[in-house]
């Protein structure tokens, strides 16, 4: 037998716990999507990175480019120059710039080579970027929909709950409910505790033999000496 006042504690503190645990969900919801969000900018960063060293490449190939295409032209006037000349050691020295230059286009064109290799080689990498910033962007999307329905739902259950528990309040004595609120936030929630063995479940220590009495009879609300909790008789 469970005295009725302590039946209706125990019903509040079901609420309360239910309380509880969404208002830390409700907590929780905010950090899961900055998580999501985290991870959606670590696959957007992957995926700029790799087109700016794509963009890199490019650069580096077309001021390669600029160099070759300056040689050239002065190779071109330094052929226009050597057939102007009559002398010997003019048109020798022409040609020998002519040829450095033209050395200097090869080694130029050898770079230009590796680059456009490495640009190729950054292709299937942007595409895996790609497609993975792609992929992380939709599961993202989808999860953080899932996350701002949760918090609807959740909101409006906490409503639903608070107004059974403030109904269910306003059913107890004013003294004993404070006496249980004040136990219910000390006590980690577990206000009222079954007395299961002549145990208390709160505690775990066994109760005088007065106390156990006194929750077998259920004609008044009765504590736990040790704890303080409020005590009922496990059915």
């Amino acid at each position: 037998m469970i005295l009725p006042a302590v039946t209706q504690l125990l019903v509040i503190q079901d609420r309360d716990r239910k309380l509880r645990h969404l208002k830390i969900e409700l907590k929780n919801a905010p950090i899961e999507r900055k998580s999501l969000e985290s991870k959606l900018a670590g696959t957007s960063a992957a995926l700029d990175a790799a087109k700016h060293k794509a963009k890199e490449i490019e650069v580096k190939r077309k001021e390669l480019e600029n160099e070759v295409r300056t040689r050239e032209e002065r190779i071109l006037k330094y052929e226009q120059q050597k057939l102007a000349t009559k002398k010997n050691d003019e048109y020798a020295a022409f040609d020998h710039a002519i040829g450095s230059l033209k050395t200097e286009i090869a080694g130029i064109e050898d770079r230009e080579l590796e680059l456009m290799e490495s640009a190729e080689a950054q292709k299937p990498i942007i595409a895996a970027a790609d497609k993975e910033a792609t992929h992380t962007r939709d599961l993202v999307q989808r999860q953080i929909a899932d996350i701002e329905a949760k918090i609807k739902a959740i909101e409006a259950q906490q409503q639903e709950v608070q107004a059974d528990r403030t109904r269910l309040a306003s059913e107890v004595d004013e003294d004993l409910l404070d006496t249980y609120q004040r136990l219910f936030d000390k006590k980690d929630g577990v206000a009222v505790a079954a007395l299961a063995n002549d145990i208390c479940q709160g505690c775990h220590v066994k109760a005088q033999t007065h106390i156990i009495h006194s929750v077998k009879a259920a004609k008044e609300v009765t504590t736990c000496l040790n704890c303080g909790r409020i005590l009922y008789l496990e059915p």
